[in-house]
């Protein structure tokens, strides 16, 4: 029978289906930061708020010594939808034939639980430990992402504040928990282009320009256009129409195309460099127009290193099964965090159903994933 909370619930569990329970749709947190706030404090844990616009944000850290290792997730949650479409209600945190239903699950509420009750073992085992351990909260992942972890890092570099390791807790496994990690991601580059034409009437074209014939043979040159090989680490860098918008009737020759385009990127190129060969490509075919653009993050990796050997690590000796490294899938908040020299992994439950309908997970993934983040603790600061 279906199950919301009790008391034969593991710690993760009870938690992780608390944290559903409150609808966090972004930006609003609905007060999962308190939440885990409550169980951290009780821990030596000193928390701070730092909301920024609409969105509220926990930096909360035990020590003041380094190294630092940092749990970064989100409490936010996609809109789930047409409820009557749901085999649960999206909010009831119900666990069913093993599964933990609800929005969040996967993305990340799950991850958020694990993070608190890794954290309560190991410090309970080692309250001396050595370093700090800290968690970046934020209630605008899914969103804009702009008064979020970005703002967060801003307030600890501009005070010298500085994680050495950061741990994500996105949805990051394919099969099994901890078969994949994502120790890198690649760029996203969007890109707004306006072509100009000439409005008038269908029948007489010779008084008109058509900028959706214009852009045509352009746009037919950037989908066949060599980017890159990718590397060891990234796969090729991808360029996709996303939009495509024109006219204002069935007899009238529209007097402008909008056209929306992404690149997912990688090392081999940068966004100025990329954006050098498309307006190469746009003036070789001698368009009227005007084009804005907007970079979502670049590219960032961790190759090597004390968090990527730590993380196979444990998930060998949780799980006894060895790991995959992957920079593969869309961005995260890592984008923020890897440019302050810190060392960046993704480490989540299985992503299948991330924001879909019925979003779940396997119940015991969650009390797993926390045994690898408590084992992770155990590498670097025991």
């Amino acid at each position: 029978m279906p199950t919301t909370n009790s008391p034969d619930l593991s710690p993760t569990l009870g938690l992780a289906v608390d944290l559903i329970q409150r609808p966090s749709i972004t930006p609003d947190d609905a007060g999962c930061q308190d939440l885990m706030m409550s169980r951290l404090s009780a821990l030596g844990f000193r928390g701070e708020n730092l909301r920024f616009g609409d969105t509220d944000n926990l930096w909360a850290r035990r020590g003041s010594d380094g190294p630092l290792l940092a749990f970064a997730g989100h409490t936010d949650v996609v809109p789930t939808g047409p409820e009557k479409n749901w085999r649960h209600p999206p909010f009831d945190a119900v666990i069913d034939d093993g599964y933990l239903h609800g929005r969040g699950a996967a993305d990340m509420k799950g991850s958020l639980a694990a993070f608190v009750t890794a954290c309560e073992r190991f410090v309970n085992k080692y309250p001396n430990h050595r370093g700090s351990i800290a968690l970046l909260i934020t209630s605008d992942e899914e969103g804009p992402a702009q008064h979020g972890t970005v703002k967060v890092v801003e307030t600890l570099e501009a005070r010298k504040e500085k994680i050495d390791w950061c741990l994500i807790g996105e949805p990051s496994s394919t099969s099994e928990v901890g078969d994949v990690i994502k120790n890198g991601r690649r760029g996203s580059l969007h890109g707004y282009l306006t072509v100009h034409g000439t409005q008038g009437h269908v029948a007489y074209p010779h008084l008109a320009q058509n900028p959706v014939h214009t852009v045509a043979p352009a746009l037919d040159a950037l989908a066949r256009e060599f980017w890159d090989n990718g590397n060891d680490f990234f796969p090729p860098t991808t360029f996709q129409i996303t939009k495509i918008e024109a006219g204002t009737g069935s007899n009238i020759i529209p007097g402008e195309c909008l056209v929306h385009f992404n690149f997912r990127y990688c090392t081999e190129n940068t966004a100025e460099s990329l954006e050098e060969r498309v307006v190469a490509i746009l003036d070789r075919h001698q368009l009227n127009y005007d084009l804005q653009w907007h970079l979502s993050g670049r590219p960032f990796l961790t190759d090597r290193g004390a968090l990527v050997s730590a993380a196979q690590s444990a998930i060998r000796s949780v799980t006894g099964r060895d790991t995959e490294l992957s920079t593969s899938g869309g961005t995260s908040d890592g984008r923020f965090i890897a440019p302050t020299g810190a060392q960046v992994l993704e480490l989540g439950p299985i992503n299948a159903t991330i924001h879909k309908v019925n979003e779940c997970v396997k119940a015991a993934d969650l009390d797993t994933l926390s045994e690898i983040y408590e084992q992770i603790l155990v590498e670097l600061l025991a």
